[in-house]
């Protein structure tokens, strides 16, 4: 059969970062078939199909559409050869309507007027065609995650293409909408499109892949049939090593609280709620996850814990002491700790060098000044220390952290964060863009943190890492705790209902009728 890409000896090198981001690689798809991609950090899946989409221009190697040789300077370059891309990070304006976003730049006229009821009448029949249903009429800004990727790929549609790349498609949808998105690729793949689909979650390549290919620094480790392989293999190809899959916990030996939220309210940058009378307690030696869609108030509420930002209302409690008026430094001089989400911004300075990194929020310690001066020499052997301890390839002591990987870069944020013997950890995202062997390594150091008395409260989209290291599970939506469950019996449809807005008792309800179905 004649693929439909393939892509020849390419490579690729950032002068910049002296770093070969692609290095001879071959890479061939199939007509029809679903193809993930997948790697570490770093390992140049990305490149590789920003070279395909023409957002990259390759040093060597050659890009074959049905073994006719093709070349691809622009994005429209690949548009016009049939490939479409769905970023993840949609590109939609939200102001405007489902057809006005779809047909952009091709919006039927009369008379040089733009006519809208033909315009919805398109939008309509290319979802039926599809069966991707939307109302063309509705506001992007409207819309939940899951639909608004769907205004994407009918956008893609649109445009003639025939070969998809989905760039980490499920990062913000919820269990339910990941479903939704498998039938939906799975339905374009017996059309006959070709879907390329990049990913580091393992579970879903085996759910949608027809087979898989694997790369690591820079390279082409090898392709695989779904059918034919496994996690624990696609893993062991990733990283190069095994890889532990699952969480191992001892049973939970809870203490005291350390941390309270009475009645807590909070507005986000624009002054609309963002936190609507949320309360809970985090005690020590427990793992409290907070579970729900990106932009359900998790940023503010992480915010106002940490003293980034200040209470509307309600009051806060860090070891039985209200701390609202409290600074960030004085919230870390009581031994609260926190994992930002955003590394690159707010975790780390990637102009400075390790050291300054490591001490920033603990540079007037009598450990490492002393009458306004740094010891220079115990920071540098501080900093030695901690990249042992958390295993940070590539980093040294009194040199820069602008060329780290993503995973080296979050160990060296935990490893300042722990290395305090913190009373309470925020870990919000802590492994958001992380390959599998870094994300074993955040689980594998938080447990352990858990299990010497520290309380723990966890932010994470990834349901499956909520429910993995959680002991306890709060689900916020809109602002509010929508129910909470306890780690070791909730199962995914649980926590995905509540994140969509639902509730446990209109589940258990279907449930109950569909049994009586089941039964009559």
């Amino acid at each position: 059969m004649t693929p439909a890409i393939e892509m020849k000896g390419i490579t690729k090198d950032f002068a910049s970062t002296r770093v070969r981001a692609n290095d001879h690689v071959d890479f061939s798809v199939e007509p029809g078939e679903v193809h993930a991609l997948v790697g570490e950090n770093g390992a140049g899946k990305t490149t590789l199909m920003s070279i395909l989409y023409g957002l990259i221009k390759p040093d060597s190697g050659e890009i074959f559409i049905d073994s006719q040789k093709i070349r691809i300077d622009h994005p429209n370059d690949a548009i016009q050869h049939g490939i479409g891309m769905v970023h993840q990070h949609f590109k939609l304006v939200p102001s405007f309507t489902v057809a006005q976003n779809i047909l952009l730049g091709m919006e039927p006229t009369q008379a040089g007027l733009l006519n809208q009821q033909q315009e919805n009448e398109l939008v309509a029949a290319l979802a039926e065609k599809y069966n991707l249903p939307v109302d063309p009429t509705a506001r992007v800004r409207d819309l939940p995650v899951g639909m608004q990727q769907r205004v994407e790929i009918l956008k893609v549609l649109e445009r003639k293409a025939k070969i998809l790349i989905l760039d980490e498609p499920t990062a913000v949808l919820t269990p339910q909408e990941v479903n939704e998105l498998v039938t939906v690729i799975r339905g374009l793949s017996r059309l006959g499109y070709t879907v390329i689909f990049i990913t580091h979650k393992l579970v879903e390549v085996m759910s949608v892949a027809d087979r898989v290919s694997v790369m690591r620094g820079g390279k082409m480790i090898g392709t695989k049939k779904v059918s034919e392989t496994s996690i624990p293999e696609l893993a062991r190809m990733m990283v190069g090593r095994e890889v532990l899959l699952r969480v191992k916990k001892k049973e939970m030996q809870r203490g005291d609280v350390v941390l309270e939220a009475r009645d807590i309210s909070i507005s986000d940058v624009n002054g609309l709620a963002a936190i609507s009378h949320v309360s809970f307690q985090v005690h020590r030696g427990e793992i409290v996850g907070i579970a729900g869609v990106s932009g359900n108030g998790q940023t503010e509420l992480v915010e106002a814990i940490s003293g980034m930002n200040s209470l509307d209302g309600g009051e806060i409690l860090f070891k039985g002491k209200i701390i609202d008026e409290a600074s960030v430094g004085e919230r870390r001089d009581m031994g609260m700790a926190h994992i930002p989400e955003d590394r690159m911004v707010v975790g780390l300075n990637l102009q400075t060098t390790l050291d300054e990194n490591l001490i920033v929020s603990r540079y007037d310690d009598s450990q490492f000044s002393r009458y306004g001066f740094l010891l220079m020499k115990t920071i540098s052997e501080f900093a030695e220390k901690v990249v042992r301890a958390f295993s940070i390839a590539a980093a040294r002591p009194g040199e820069g952290i602008a060329t780290l990987s993503g995973g080296n870069l979050q160990k060296v944020v935990v490893g300042r964060e722990l290395s305090g013997d913190p009373a309470f950890i925020i870990a919000n995202q802590p492994t958001r863009g992380l390959d599998v062997g870094s994300i074993e390594f955040v689980h594998k150091t938080l447990v352990e943190e858990r299990d010497k008395g520290a309380g723990i409260l966890l932010v994470s989209v990834e349901l499956d890492e909520v429910m993995a290291l959680s002991d306890r599970i709060l689900v916020l939506y809109r602002g509010r705790i929508q129910g909470e469950l306890d780690a070791a019996t909730a199962t995914e449809e649980e926590v995905g209902i509540l994140m969509a807005g639902g509730n446990l008792q209109d589940l258990k309800y279907a449930q109950r009728a569909d049994q009586q179905e089941l039964r009559s």
